[in-house]
C-alpha cells in the first residue's frame, strides 16, 4: 500500500470517522490482504470490528470471497464503514461491484474507495481501469450511494515512494435512510440490477 493511499485513508478517517472513535462500529475492507502496508492500523479503534476481505487468504485477510460480484459471505445491512484501497481499477466489471457495496452497507452508512486516475499498468492478475472523479460520481449514482466527496489528486505532494504518480482519486459516500416504501424499492431496485448484470459475469 503507497504513501499516497495511506495519507487518503488518513484523511477519511481524520474527517469521518474520528468522531466516531469508541462507538461499535462494523468496518469491513475490500482488497485487505497486507502488500507493503494496511489500512488496519489507521481504523484501530478497540471499538471497531475491522473485517479484512480479498479473493486470496493471506496476511489481513479475514473473508476470502468467492467472487468479486456476488459477496453471500457478508450479509446485507451489515456494514458501518466500507473501504476500499488500490483494488476497483483490478475489477473487470466494478459496475457490479458497487451494487454489492450498496447492498451490505447500513441504512447511513459509508463507504472510501481509492483507485487511481493515473500511472502504470500494474496487473493484479489484471489492470482495467483509472478513476476521474466524475466517473467515481456516476460509480456511486448508480448504485443508489450519495456523493460526500469524489476528488483527484492531480497535483504532486512530493511522497517519498513515489506514489505521486498514480494521482489517486477518492470517494466518499453514503448510502442513503430511505423511508420504509422507498427502502423496499431501492434493495428490489439494486436487487434486479445485480441479477441481471451478473448473470453472465464470472
Amino acid at each position: 500500500m503507497h504513501a499516497s493511499s495511506l495519507d487518503k485513508m488518513k484523511l477519511f478517517h481524520d474527517e469521518y470517522l474520528a468522531e466516531k472513535r469508541g462507538e461499535s462500529l462494523t468496518i469491513l475492507d475490500i482488497g485487505s490482504m497486507n502488500v507493503n502496508g494496511t489500512y488496519r492500523d489507521i481504523l484501530n479503534d478497540p471499538s471497531w470490528n475491522y473485517i479484512g476481505v480479498d479473493m486470496e487468504a493471506g496476511n489481513g485477510v479475514d473473508i476470502v470471497l468467492k467472487t468479486p460480484y456476488q459477496w453471500r459471505e457478508i450479509k446485507s445491512n451489515s456494514v458501518d464503514v466500507l473501504v476500499s484501497g488500490q483494488a476497483f481499477e483490478h475489477i473487470e466489471y466494478f459496475w457490479v461491484t458497487i451494487l454489492e457495496v450498496f447492498r451490505v452497507l447500513k441504512p447511513g452508512g459509508m463507504c472510501c474507495i481509492l483507485a487511481p486516475a493515473g500511472g502504470y499498468e500494474h496487473k493484479y492478475p489484471v489492470d482495467c481501469w483509472r478513476f476521474y472523479p466524475d466517473g467515481f460520481t456516476a460509480m456511486a449514482k448508480f448504485a443508489q450511494l450519495d456523493v460526500l466527496k469524489s476528488e483527484t489528486q492531480w497535483e504532486p505532494k512530493g511522497y517519498e515512494d513515489g506514489s505521486d504518480v498514480w494521482q489517486d482519486s477518492m470517494l466518499v459516500a453514503r448510502k442513503p435512510v430511505f423511508s420504509p416504501w422507498i427502502k423496499i424499492k431501492s434493495e428490489a431496485k439494486c436487487f434486479l440490477q445485480h441479477k441481471i448484470l451478473s448473470y453472465s459475469v464470472k
